[in-house]
């Protein structure tokens, strides 16, 4: 009998299996912010969240979000300014404005805009 036949199996309970976020958004899709007037385009998705702690708790908490689910990255811009936004899925909304993204890093990112949503550039696809 090989060796590694007699090691022990884990039980079911025994293995934790991880969970599964499934993202409403793709990249290229253009949201908005749920409760603050941010607009952006998705550039990244993390399956979960995937920051600092502290950023984690510079959150009001009545409004913190869950950390389980996916959160992305967005070109983001408001009335005053672009930026980079981290926002989870929860405060996530499709944007129907068809208003273009003015952030001045689009054009590093993106290439075209075709059937609702921004094309990343080649060289930037996984």
């Amino acid at each position: 009998m090989d060796p590694i036949d007699t090691l022990p199996l884990p039980s079911r309970l025994d293995v934790e299996a991880p969970m599964i976020a499934t993202a409403r958004f793709a990249i290229g899709d253009v949201v908005r912010h749920r409760m603050f007037d941010i607009r952006g385009v998705i550039f990244d998705v993390d399956p979960v969240f995937a920051n600092s702690d502290d950023w984690y708790d510079a959150i009001p908490e009545q409004i913190r979000p869950a950390k389980d689910q996916p959160f992305y990255h967005l070109l983001a811009e408001n009335a005053e300014s672009s930026y980079v936004a981290y926002v989870s899925q929860q405060n996530l909304l499709p944007d129907d404005s068809d208003e273009p993204i003015e952030h001045p890093a689009m054009a590093g990112l993106f290439n075209g805009y075709a059937d609702g949503r921004y094309l990343l550039k080649r060289e930037h696809r996984h």
